[in-house]
């Protein structure tokens, strides 16, 4: 559980390349620098941590590309002390940058593998989610709603009615939409009954899977 200087130093070049692509909120740019994201990942791939690209974790799933983390979270729009629901888990990377940025986080994965490991592994790095769930990430936590965000980590084929159901007012949902490639889609909830849609590129995501329980 290292984090040396040559691991900071790489977390610099890599918040300056995120710069570069188009990054500009601060406190996603101070996450990033923050975390030691190649304590997230096999050993195997320690060289690639800090490269803008994703790559493999457990259960055929992959740790996303940290401009991937960064543009959703932004994205998100969140204020320290807000609570979000992260669907898709994973190796807990995104996870650990709502909570350094001040977040309550509820996360569900339906990876039973991936579960078990993230939820014994984020507080080893201080790490403290108000809940993790092993569950249908389509259904969301309605136990908790409304949310001040909810951001999902995988490709949806659909947007979930019950997502956009937990939402506050006021409040985004973050989701890439699509089946081979995604476009990330931002709803924002204007009423009871009202959304606002905007959209902004495409991406690549593993699915979201649903029915696992």
């Amino acid at each position: 559980m290292k984090d040396t200087f040559i691991h900071q130093g790489m977390r610099k070049k890599l918040v300056a390349t995120l710069q570069k692509k188009g990054i500009t909120n601060t406190e996603v740019l101070a996450a990033v620098n923050t975390i030691p994201r190649h304590l997230f990942m096999d050993s195997g791939f320690l060289d690639h941590a800090y490269v803008d690209k994703a790559f493999p974790i457990a259960a055929d799933q992959t740790i996303s590309q940290p401009y991937t983390v960064a543009r959703q979270t932004e994205l998100l729009n969140i204020t320290s002390g807000a609570t979000i629901l992260e669907i898709g888990t994973g190796s807990g990377y995104q996870t650990a940058v709502l909570l350094e940025m001040g977040a309550t986080v509820y996360s569900i994965e339906r990876q039973n593998e991936l579960f078990k490991k993230t939820k014994r592994f984020l507080p080893k790095l201080g790490y403290r989610p108000k809940k993790l769930i092993f569950g249908d990430g389509y259904k969301g936590h309605p136990e908790a709603a409304p949310y001040d965000g909810i951001i999902v980590t995988a490709g949806a084929p659909f947007v979930p009615k019950a997502l956009l159901a937990q939402l506050k007012v006021g409040a985004k949902l973050v989701i890439p939409v699509g089946d081979d490639v995604q476009i990330m889609t931002v709803f924002t909830r204007t009423s009871a009954t009202g959304f606002d849609k905007e959209e902004f590129g495409e991406f690549r995501f593993v699915p979201l899977l649903e029915d696992k329980n």
